[in-house]
């Protein structure tokens, strides 16, 4: 924290500290925070991984290296205590590439090192180095864990735990910095989403009475208006068929869970039973994103691969749609079958079309791990949408909802 106004030069940004006894815990931290955070800085790549496999991570983030200069001054520490012998070790997160140019930097032999790279627990990490020492292939272990160099002290294993260098803290508090700067023009972008609404568009060429059309019109843009609202943003119609939302790009990512999904479609479909057509542009003016979001509209449109594109035209991710199939026969696969299983429990409870692996396994008669495993085959054949993770303060795996697409059986039994 007072490396941030530096012999560098100052910082230009405020510094929030989020203190934590074990690295485990960074995620709650992060939890906490929330989007008041432009960037992360972890102090090791060791509270990072946890938080970003623990997919809590919707901000700009890095961390404090620890290989390079923090592993040299590890190495020096060990080369000057003669109890200790850098070139039968063990280590712990960091990748045996680096390990092997940080050894070859300093001329130190490699034959009799050992490195586990995957970040798992305190408890397994510490298991691999007591191990090697007992069995006596190593003499020392280098850790990045506070937790397992902390185990390994009362364990009498001989321990250095990495630290991060100053040299790396104001490299990583300027890398944060540039990141963070990044990502408020990035959200200070203008944003344009275009919604067409086929029903209007279709309807406006046969006779379909004008006052149902205004009723449905109407109605579209006061849903709009509620939804614009909630984001900060602004609606108005465009044409008889077609409505505009101007806002920002930081306000559309929390509307489509990062172009994941396509904003007011769900609600629209759930409220008025209509399906609409949506396009997003960025741009530094409002024309720019304007032409953008119109021409993302006509890709989706022609080819139901992105609805989003940035400010250079460019596709954002891409929409998940369902694969086209060449026959008008159903093809009964092992997805559709397993949709079929939960479509009729899900009949028979009244039950929601949004499930989890718990949910579906014990509609299925399986375990989580098969159902989840199931779900995964859903999606792949376009047959459920993932939802974002329903994420919590407790500890262990988010849970990853799904929503099973029930209009794909509509859609087989209308063909046969």
């Amino acid at each position: 924290m007072l490396m941030g106004p530096g012999s560098t030069g100052p910082l230009n940004a405020r510094l929030i500290a989020a203190a934590y006894r074990d690295e485990q815990e960074a995620t709650d931290k992060v939890l906490r925070l929330g989007s008041a955070i432009d960037a992360y800085l972890f102090a090791s790549p060791v509270p990072y991984e946890f938080a970003r496999k623990a997919g809590v991570l919707t901000m700009p983030a890095t961390y404090v290296p620890l290989g390079g200069a923090s592993l040299h001054e590890a190495l020096l520490r060990a080369t000057l205590d003669e109890r200790l012998d850098p070139t039968r070790a063990s280590l712990d997160v960091l990748s045996r590439t680096d390990v092997v140019e940080a050894y070859s930097e300093v001329d130190l032999p490699v034959d009799g090192i050992h490195v586990h790279e995957e970040l798992t627990s305190v408890a397994q990490l510490t298991s691999f180095h007591e191990g090697l020492w007992r069995r006596k292939s190593t003499r020392m272990a280098i850790t990045c864990v506070r937790g397992v160099a902390d185990r390994l002290e009362s364990m009498g294993v001989p321990a250095i735990r990495l630290r991060p260098t100053n040299a790396g803290v104001r490299s990583a508090l300027q890398t944060a910095g540039l990141l963070g700067a990044h990502h408020r023009l990035e959200e200070a972008q203008l944003g344009v989403v275009i919604v067409d609404v086929p029903t209007l568009r279709d309807s406006s060429r046969r006779s379909t009475p004008r006052y149902w059309r205004d009723e449905l019109r109407l109605s579209l843009q006061r849903l709009l208006l509620q939804e614009a609202h909630r984001i900060n943003a602004t609606a108005h119609p465009v044409d008889d068929h077609t409505f505009m939302v101007t806002a920002t790009r930081g306000s559309l990512v929390s509307a489509t869970e990062g172009f994941r999904q396509p904003p007011f479609v769900e609600r629209i479909k759930a409220e008025l039973g209509i399906a609409i057509e949506v396009g997003i542009g960025m741009g530094r003016t409002t024309q720019d994103a304007e032409t953008h979001a119109r021409a993302a509209l006509s890709r989706a449109q022609a080819t139901r691969q992105s609805f989003a594109v940035d400010r250079e035209g460019r596709s954002l991710v891409p929409a998940q749609r369902a694969p086209q199939r060449q026959s008008t026969e159903p093809l009964r696969t092992k997805g559709r079958e397993t949709l079929l299983r939960l479509s009729e429990k899900i009949a028979e409870e009244d039950g929601p079309l949004v499930v989890d692996a718990e949910n579906a396994g014990r509609m299925l008669g399986v375990t989580p791990r098969t159902a989840r495993r199931l779900l995964r085959t859903l999606v792949e054949e376009g047959l459920a949408w993932p939802l974002p993770s329903n994420r919590t303060l407790q500890p262990g795996r988010p849970r990853q909802l799904y929503r099973l697409i029930l209009e794909k059986l509509d859609k087989d039994k209308a063909s046969k």
